[in-house]
């Protein structure tokens, strides 16, 4: 191109300036895109949310009293709920893999 025929060049994004964020968060509400059952629902499903208290679902370990236990670590879990239902590989089959079959006799 020539000099004199330059334009100058404009971006076709538009930025459109510094975002504000609001300090408080927005009051809990459904998806828009949810279904209408869904939305109906969702008063009652806060509710219930809300009721249950936080410190007792919390709880580590095997639970006595018959209500469900939340386990921070997965070995803290009993075995049958971690432990793979395959059976395990030995040692000469994890070489194998490992070397990308080179060890594999």
């Amino acid at each position: 191109m020539h000099p004199s025929l330059r334009v100058s060049h404009q971006p076709l994004i538009r930025f459109i300036g510094k975002r504000v964020w609001s300090s408080t968060p927005e009051a809990p509400h459904a998806h828009p895109a949810a279904p209408a059952e869904l939305r109906e629902h969702f008063g009652e499903f806060l509710k219930k949310i809300q009721s249950s208290s936080p410190s007792s679902s919390q709880t580590t370990g095997p639970s006595s009293e018959g209500t469900k236990a939340v386990y921070n670590d997965f070995w803290e879990a009993p075995s049958r709920f971690w432990r793979p239902r395959v059976r395990e590989l030995e040692d000469t089959e994890m070489e194998a893999i490992m070397s990308g079959g080179a060890s594999a006799n």
